[in-house]
């Protein structure tokens, strides 16, 4: 009853509104050696740390920030999805997976999935009671230079698990550090 009271509050604060893609004040026609060398900021302001940085279709670069274990056996990873071009994008469908109920939800991360290469058990994105993904939703286009944080909740491999393989359709694959 906990759990699910949380998932529902979870989704309710997280999923419930799409992000608000922001433009991104660093990059003027960035360069390759200017896009590797700038630091990605939240939209507060605040520096990122970079845990990886995936290159994707079409100008778009996925930058994960944090990728945190609670105590309640989740785990979270936060990041920036920016366009890089200096063309408007629309996000590919494919972020979201091919699961038959994700395919009915509005367009999402739901794709994204963790290999835990210890244990050999792949991760995938959190449902809600509805069905809906508890990752970052409504993420359509993006204006040139423009980027949305985003987000992704999974079950938290064991504690220990500090390294995962990440993985998003369309994009690179990554090994990240478990931050929290």
């Amino acid at each position: 009853m906990t759990i699910t009271a949380g998932l529902i509050l979870t989704t309710t604060n997280c999923a419930g509104s799409p992000p608000s893609p922001q433009p991104d004040p660093t990059d003027s026609a960035p360069t390759p050696a200017a896009r590797t060398s700038s630091t990605p900021r939240t939209q507060t302001g605040r520096a990122a740390t970079v845990l990886a940085e995936l290159d994707g279709p079409a100008g778009l670069t996925l930058i994960l920030t944090a990728a945190d274990r609670d105590q309640t056996g989740y785990l979270t990873l936060r990041g920036i999805l920016r366009n890089t071009s200096n063309v408007l994008i629309t996000v590919p469908a494919q972020l979201r997976g091919t699961e038959d109920d994700i395919v009915r939800t509005s367009p999402s991360l739901a794709g994204a999935t963790l290999i835990d290469f210890t244990h050999h058990k792949r991760y995938y994105v959190l449902r809600d009671t509805d069905g809906n993904p508890l990752t970052t939703i409504g993420l359509t286009r993006l204006k040139p230079h423009q980027k949305a944080e985003v987000f992704m909740q999974f079950p938290a491999p064991p504690a220990t698990t500090d390294h995962v393989g990440f993985q998003m359709p369309l994009f690179d694959t990554t090994t990240i550090t478990i931050t929290g």
